[in-house]
């Protein structure tokens, strides 16, 4: 009988430093002489740095693609794949489904239950729902140490409610655009392969959706389609914001009009920006603040910060906060303006269970007092934290994915 155990962390925790202290031998079983495996974003991220820069390709995907140019779930199967080929006699994995599909999750699952009747298997996560189901000891760290927790404990944050009112917008849209966005039998192709075909969806102004569909179905297409970024939109009967793809709207016209937040944003971003800055940055479409803002976008900016209960520590560093704070600050950014349509990329990947709580009562006060649409694109289904009025699917085919819609009970 192997002892496998997870351990339940928050952003607070610095899971790098754990992990060390799990290989060497500071953990409630002692590793130190065996051998182990790392499986987590840091070893990925080493893997695509051996290729980029010493053309080493260590690690082989099942397309042979390399893996700067897989997807994440090819990446993560290979990856543990190729741990697995070193045969190790413990093996720690790091947040183990955050960015894959349903099917890739069950793949990865059914390899990680399979491994775990040969080798201890022990799970760093931060979302008390992604333990693995062959683990039944969960751990989390206190006054320095590893100790026995009851994952019933794991109460998800309450205390935050966002008392005062979203701040009115600063440029009212008087055009009233119904639906903001309109597919009509659209199909988008890239040489013989069909991504979406014959897709019909329409957004109205205050709704609220989920996309979803697994990784390569097309939801990166769809989003391109609306944001303005994608020239084969012209060929296509796409109305964005009341007016036809092609009618010599910019770019810029359409950006305009939409909120965007990815989980990805901010990858290596190191500036010094404060967090009202950030947030003031909205306005300009920028990520910081490079130009001077004009009285009435500090005041407004200065609402957001109390909605966020930050308004006492908006001159400190953005970078300072938690990974579940600075999304606020993004969600604020993105709203300031009050677009139509505000789109969220996977963004409650990589929050613990308290952040992600936390987020969610953003975005749904969100939903509730504005006409903004909003746009969910996630493969988490975040149950009784973000509830969409109505889901649009991507179910692939052969001759390209077609959209399936769902309204929520």
């Amino acid at each position: 009988m192997h002892k496998h155990a997870a351990l339940y962390i928050s952003n607070k925790d610095n899971k790098y430093q754990l992990i060390e202290r799990i290989v060497s031998g500071q953990f409630t079983v002692d590793f130190s002489n065996l051998k182990g495996a790392v499986f987590s974003e840091k070893t990925l991220n080493k893997f695509i740095d051996d290729e980029t820069r010493h053309d080493e390709f260590n690690v082989i995907t099942s397309t042979t693609n390399s893996l700067l140019n897989s997807s994440e779930g090819e990446r993560k199967k290979a990856l543990l794949n190729h741990l697995i080929l070193q045969n190790p006699e413990y093996i720690i994995v790091d947040n183990v489904f955050g960015n894959l599909d349903i099917n890739a999750q069950k793949d990865i699952e059914n390899t990680l239950t399979t491994l775990s009747a040969k080798i201890p298997v022990i799970q760093i996560t931060k979302r008390k729902n992604d333990i693995l189901s062959f683990i039944k000891q969960v751990y989390c760290f206190k006054h320095d140490a590893f100790v026995l927790f009851n994952i019933k404990d794991a109460n998800t944050l309450e205390a935050t409610n966002f008392a005062y009112n979203l701040p009115q917008p600063y440029n009212p849209i008087t055009t009233q655009y119904n639906p903001l966005v309109k597919f009509s039998n659209v199909t988008i192709a890239y040489g013989d392969r069909t991504i979406v075909n014959e897709i019909n969806w329409e957004i109205k102004s205050g709704e609220f959706w989920q996309l979803i569909g697994p990784n390569g179905s097309g939801k990166s297409t769809l989003l391109s389609l609306i944001s303005g970024d994608n020239p084969k939109a012209y060929n296509q009967d796409i109305i964005l914001f009341g007016i036809k793809k092609g009618s010599g709207e910019t770019v810029w016209d359409i950006k305009k009009k939409i909120g965007y937040f990815s989980s990805e944003y901010l990858r290596g971003f190191e500036r010094l920006h404060s967090i009202q800055n950030m947030i003031i940055s909205g306005f300009f479409d920028s990520i910081g603040l490079y130009k001077i803002p004009t009285d009435r976008q500090v005041m407004l900016a200065e609402k957001w910060l109390n909605v966020l209960g930050m308004s006492s520590i908006k001159n400190k560093s953005f970078l300072s906060l938690s990974k579940g704070h600075q999304r606020l600050v993004l969600i604020a950014r993105a709203m300031v303006k009050h677009p139509p349509l505000l789109i969220l990329d996977e963004p409650t990947n990589g929050l613990d269970d308290n952040d992600a709580t936390l987020f969610s009562k953003l975005v749904n006060k969100i939903a509730l007092e504005t006409d903004t649409a909003i746009l969910y694109v996630s493969h988490r289904k975040e149950k009784r934290l973000l509830e969409p009025d109505f889901v649009y699917e991507l179910v692939p085919h052969k001759t390209g994915s077609i959209g399936k819609y769902i309204k929520n009970s």
